[in-house]
């Protein structure tokens, strides 16, 4: 029941507009309030020992760092399949938005980077992160009460004492998740102990290095005890704090206790606001580089590997004279499908060409043009996409047991002609997969505008997989036997980008031959650039994160041989439409 309750309420939005709102209204009274104790002298006596004293600015936030780090160790020992790196990660990046944030909405950070960059399941990363945090703030609670017990129980029946018991509370709730999850999850989740308690406590006395390095500059000596009490005191309010963090709030606790330390009010704030600063500048450049470090980043991988291994090379048991499958994903074609047919050379040495038209739910009389011209045809109930063509085709390429599987267009931009230059490095064993450039040689006609758009994805798409690619785009494309069988179209929409990184990720050899081009005469492209870049965009960066080593691809390709479908492959003919029929014509 805990559960679903929780991502009730997970799913109630305060809306932006009012958060900033209440946020920015609440820094400005406490700028107002403050404004009495603002001490222009004692503010520029701790900028300047700051500027003269870099080594202790370092050392100051190196033990802040170690804080943070223990909070990471501490996450690990109830979370073990949880890395250091990642749960740094997280914690750098709630902290990070809560300093840019109001309401301390970067707490759900954590969650969301741990959940997107691992494989920890939401339940136990917001169980593990609720019972953690809780009892974080009861750490401080408990500093408050054993280093200024007069504080804590003047407090008691007030906010220090509600927001204690909601803390309890929350802690104990937490802790019935965790029990619960260890049930149905035996072995993943350590129930919390003596190190926890302990850990965190040792974490604020850490932190409580800043603020006492921070009154030490504005001429407030205090011992390591008091700059823990008012560490305790100045966080602890900030777990109620609304402005971006909690601005106000932290200055005006600070500033109290360091007044009852026997401070002056212009030193006290001082002092806070270079501590609030220091905390701010480190919580920003840490939370910068946890953006993207650990590998993958919050947004995912934006390039391939660096490295990548070559799939295990199995001898092909193909026949000497095995087909060459020549494929053309066709939509409403009529007037062009036939003339594309007759330009297919019969044979490529010893290898027959088999055409092959895969109709994708043509309106027109595509299908029975193409297959007067001689070709075989597979006709698709409805309209799946170029993407889900592509994947039959090459499905059907494989299952004849063809030598090399191409594909070009069937609208005549492309000269099938020249299907021996594409497919001589793949039967000579030169490389796997090989895409005919329209950019490299040959002669072309191409549209201003179309050249530029070309020229700029093909460019995006040679820095995202770590090599030259000078056509990401064409349409004429040959595929040796092993590369068609592990090749994976992830969308229907399309497939140019995504057939590359797939096959390129999973460590097939790329090799590009000049073609020639010309425009198409008949018939309208598909292709409007908006919906392009909305529909492949998406597909790439996941195409991408998707990226596997040869190791797991070898282990999808056992798991296909007993059966086991890989978890990535989309169902045939269409990812969204695999109930549609396909008919061979």
């Amino acid at each position: 029941m805990i559960v679903p309750r929780l991502a009730k309420l997970l799913h109630f939005r305060i809306p932006m507009w009012l958060a900033w709102t209440a946020g920015a209204c609440f820094a400005g009274v406490a700028v107002w309030f403050m404004r009495s104790s603002f001490d222009p002298e004692s503010l520029s006596r701790s900028w300047a020992s700051i500027r003269e004293a870099p080594p202790a600015v370092a050392a100051v936030m190196a033990v802040y760092f170690l804080a943070f780090a223990l909070r990471a160790v501490v996450w690990r020992s109830v979370v073990p399949q949880l890395s250091f790196g990642h749960a740094l990660a997280g914690i750098h990046l709630a902290v990070a938005g809560n300093h840019v944030l109001p309401l301390r909405l970067g707490e759900a950070l954590r969650i969301t980077s741990v959940v997107k960059r691992t494989r920890l399941p939401l339940s136990e990363a917001t169980a593990s992160s609720v019972t953690l945090r809780a009892a974080d703030a009861l750490a401080l609670a408990g500093l408050l009460v054993v280093l200024g017990p007069g504080l804590a129980i003047a407090g008691l029946a007030g906010a220090f004492g509600v927001l204690t018991l909601t803390l309890i509370a929350a802690l104990g709730g937490g802790l019935v998740w965790m029990k619960r999850l260890r049930r149905t999850m035996p072995g993943r989740l350590r129930m919390p102990g003596l190190f926890l308690a302990l850990g965190s406590v040792a974490a604020w006395l850490l932190e409580s290095a800043v603020i006492w390095q921070a009154a030490h500059w504005a001429g407030i000596p205090i011992s390591g005890g008091e700059a823990a009490l008012v560490t305790a005191a100045t966080i602890f309010s900030q777990v109620i704090a609304i402005a971006p963090g909690g601005f106000g709030t932290y200055e005006a606790a600070a500033i109290g206790s360091l007044v009852i330390l026997g401070g002056r009010p212009g030193p006290a704030l001082a002092a806070a606001l270079t501590a609030h600063a220091l905390k701010t500048v480190y919580s920003l450049i840490a939370g910068g580089v946890a953006l993207f470090y650990p590998a993958p980043g919050l947004f995912g991988r934006l390039r391939l590997p660096s490295r990548v291994a070559n799939p295990v090379r199995e001898p092909e048991s193909l026949r000497a004279d095995a087909p060459i499958v020549f494929f053309l994903p066709a939509r409403n074609e009529e007037t062009s499908v036939a003339g594309v047919i007759e330009r297919m050379p019969a044979r490529v040495g010893r290898h027959p060409v088999q055409c092959v038209v895969i109709d994708d739910g043509s309106t027109d009389q595509t299908a029975m043009v193409a297959e007067l011209a001689g070709a075989d045809v597979i006709s698709a109930t409805g309209r799946h996409g170029l993407g889900a063509a592509i994947r039959r085709g090459l499905t059907e390429g494989v299952a004849q047991g063809a030598a090399v599987v191409v594909f070009c267009d069937a609208d005549g931009e492309y000269d099938p002609a020249e299907l021996e230059r594409l497919v001589q490095p793949i039967l000579t064993g030169r490389t796997d997969y090989v895409v005919g450039s329209r950019f490299c040689g040959g002669s072309r006609r191409m549209k201003p505008h179309r050249t530029l758009g070309n020229r700029l994805l093909s460019l995006i798409l040679s820095l995202i997989a770590r090599r030259r690619i000078s056509d990401g785009q064409s349409g004429f494309r040959a595929l040796s036997h092993r590369a068609a069988a592990a090749a994976e179209v992830i969308h229907d929409y399309n497939y140019a980008q995504v057939l590359t990184l797939d096959l390129l990720g999973k460590g097939f050899s790329y090799s590009e031959v000049p073609i020639s081009y010309r425009f198409r005469t008949h018939g309208r492209s598909f292709i409007r650039l908006l919906p392009y870049l909305r529909a492949v965009i998406p597909a790439v960066l996941r195409e991408v994160n998707l990226a596997q080593s040869s190791t797991t691809w070898e282990a999808n390709r056992s798991s296909e041989a007993s059966h086991v479908p890989s978890s990535k492959e989309p169902p045939l003919p269409s990812a969204s439409a695999a109930a549609q029929p396909i008919s061979r014509a």
